[in-house]
């Protein structure tokens, strides 16, 4: 049995808010973004990365198991067929982006959107830095100094197996 969460919940008791979490990642697939409080969206994002990890597996148990959550038949449709197959494959998590907006008008509550990443992935500044220097590293090993190092370090190799002998 899951360990309930400390403190006060977003609703009024844990099948409340679990049933809230539901519907809001069933209006999440449904529209791509949804507006809402931080404290939802972030009780939101984990489980809408995992059911659409489910989705990228595409399977019938995977299908079953996200149909306890999402009991709309258009919008698991919509993730299994429409929203896993737009994620990119080199994507391995990070599903979801939540974007501030400022604080809702009546009563200053911190608002934000909540939205799906469909873009390809760019490889990021380290590895592009890694890819140079191993660059460099080839032309280096091209150097005459370089050279006469492998074939000290070949000559080494024969006396030492000389000596083996």
């Amino acid at each position: 049995m899951p360990k309930p969460t400390k403190g006060a919940r977003l609703g009024s008791s844990a099948a409340h808010e679990n049933l809230m979490i539901a519907n809001l990642a069933q209006d999440l697939f449904q529209h791509g973004q949804v507006k809402t409080t931080v404290a939802k969206a972030r009780r939101l994002q984990p489980l809408a990365e995992k059911l659409i990890t489910k989705a990228r597996r595409g399977d019938l148990h995977a299908r079953r198991t996200a149909a306890k959550t999402i009991r709309n038949k258009d919008v698991l449709y919509r993730l299994f067929d429409v929203i896993a197959p737009a994620i990119d494959a080199e994507r391995q998590g990070g599903y979801t982006r939540i974007v501030n907006v400022g604080p809702r008008r009546g009563d200053n509550a911190p608002m934000c959107v909540i939205s799906l990443v469909t873009e390809k992935v760019e490889k990021k500044a380290v590895v592009a830095k890694a890819e140079e220097t191993a660059a460099k590293a080839v032309e280096v090993e091209e150097t005459p100094a370089v050279e006469e190092a492998v074939v000290e370090a070949e000559a080494t190799e024969e006396v030492v197996e000389s000596e083996d002998k």
